[in-house]
């Protein structure tokens, strides 16, 4: 483990990331706001740490290895996400704690969505524009987003890229080099971005809106720039707009980049779990549509019910319509959607389609190898035979994921929250998905200290896809 090439790293990956706090500064200037003084402070003290690292450690320039990877990863979201939260506690009226302002800070960049604050639309514009803007800063990676510059600090990246990018299969790159790869996929999101804004501006949102829900909607992250979320805008094409994008991010990014590379759409159609993740769309729309038909006497129209099962299913968490006070076991089939997911190599949390997809083919083989002992039976998507290693690992991911919520459900019940409410916050929080049921279904401002430090830790688990996270606390790690 080379420490002064990570703190090094760091430091520089700091100053990088201090710039993203002057951005709220333009925004206060445009609209005349007074809350530029705790962007200011946040941003000197995060790039002059960063620099107070790098100017130390400058000399120390060795390759970092996989080991090192995993423990930049995990110290960077850590490290920003505490510097992230100070512009929230110095400003926000000054009335959140250094809990409360961790809280939406990692919300924010883990692209959870999950909101402490009561009245969003109290907030100064400058502080408005910076939560939705970490959803941008979070949306594809903060990490992928220096890989593509590594090559200016002198670093490699391939071990970074591994231990950052969501889903099991990561050694597969779309360009030969990784910082190509990451360049690409920066372009096509960054793209869709400006897409997305463009198209919300002309259905009705003021500029300012359109880039905020922009980025939150592309990052599926569920930060609004109103306390009612997207039912602010009772507008049946923004919810549309919103829903293709949220579909679109939540698609593996690879597909993108082939489409856009190659001028054909059949990449997306020729993807097994493409196809798995639309099925589970429409599964979860008909369950959805079907038990309101049944059980719900409501006049709720049928795009309200497709955004709110799309905006789970892809764990964005925008709200236009109060799901949670649905009837029965809706809310509860939502949230499931939100555990699922999206797909491998997209902005979304969840466990993966690939993985459940993956999952069901082993349980075939096994229920094959019953009634056939002997035979050799190989997984495979399409006409590749999957390794087994990969196997293994999607059973241990899983695994990982139930217990680690698990134990996050029971430590959110010891705080003296209902059952239902502590299921609704331990999904939002480990599949990245922001939006509960029960008492969470507004906000979290009510929980205890003690649970939203757990949810932090949940986010940031979902966020790295556990194992990154997991694998420090392993004496098998800190030995080698």
């Amino acid at each position: 483990m080379c420490f002064p090439t990570i703190l090094r790293l760091l430091g520089l990956f700091l100053m990088v990331f201090s710039f993203s706090m002057l951005t709220p500064l333009f925004v206060g200037m445009i609209f005349l706001s007074k809350e530029s003084g705790p962007f200011y402070y946040s941003f000197s003290l995060t790039f002059n740490v960063g620099l107070f690292l790098w100017i130390i450690f400058r000399n120390h320039q060795n390759e970092i290895k996989m080991y090192d990877g995993f423990l930049i990863v995990v110290l960077f979201w850590v490290v920003s996400c505490s510097f992230a939260a100070i512009p929230f506690c110095l400003s926000a009226g000054g009335n959140l704690s250094l809990v409360d302002g961790l809280f939406e800070a990692v919300s924010g960049l883990t692209t959870t969505g999950a909101s402490i604050l009561e009245n969003v639309d109290s907030l100064s514009y400058p502080v408005k524009y910076y939560r939705q803007q970490l959803h941008f800063v979070g949306g594809m990676g903060i990490i992928v987003l220096a890989v593509a510059i590594l090559p200016i600090l002198g670093v490699g990246g391939m071990q970074l890229y591994r231990a950052e990018m969501p889903g099991p299969i990561k050694e597969n790159k779309l360009t030969p080099r990784i910082t190509e790869t990451a360049k690409s996929f920066w372009y096509i999101y960054v793209g869709m971005n400006i897409t997305c804004i463009t198209l919300f501006w002309f259905a009705g949102m003021s500029f300012l809106d359109a880039i905020g829900e922009g980025f939150s909607t592309v990052a599926t992250g569920g930060f609004s720039m109103h306390a009612n979320s997207f039912a602010y805008y009772n507008n049946t094409w923004i919810e549309c707009i919103a829903m293709f994008f949220m579909i679109l991010s939540a698609t593996n990014y690879g597909l993108h980049f082939l489409a856009i590379s190659q001028n054909s759409i059949k990449y997306y159609w020729q993807d097994h779990e493409f196809q798995q993740y639309i099925l589970w769309l429409l599964i979860f729309i008909f369950i959805v549509v079907w038990g309101m038909e049944q059980y719900s006497t409501a006049d709720i129209s049928l795009i309200k019910k497709l955004f709110a099962v799309v905006s789970l299913a892809t764990t964005t968490g925008f709200v236009s319509e109060p799901f949670a006070n649905w009837p029965v076991f809706i809310p509860i089939v939502i949230m499931l959607g939100a555990i699922v997911g999206g797909c491998s190599g997209s902005t979304c949390g969840g466990l993966k389609t690939i993985r459940l997809m993956l999952l069901r083919k082993q349980v075939q083989r096994e229920l094959h190898r019953l009634l056939h002992p002997q035979a050799v039976v190989r997984l495979k998507i399409g006409e590749s035979v999957l390794p087994y290693y990969v196997v293994h690992a999607i059973w241990g991911y899983v695994a990982a994921f139930i217990g680690f919520f698990t134990i996050l459900l029971i430590i959110l019940m010891s705080q003296e929250i209902n059952l239902v409410t502590a299921f609704g916050a331990a999904v939002a929080a480990m599949a990245n998905a922001g939006a509960g049921i029960g008492d969470v279904a507004v906000n979290y401002y009510e929980l205890t200290g003690i649970s939203k430090c757990f949810m932090m830790l949940a986010m940031i688990a979902g966020r790295l896809e556990i194992f990154t996270l997991m694998i420090l606390f392993t004496p098998m790690f800190w030995k080698n």
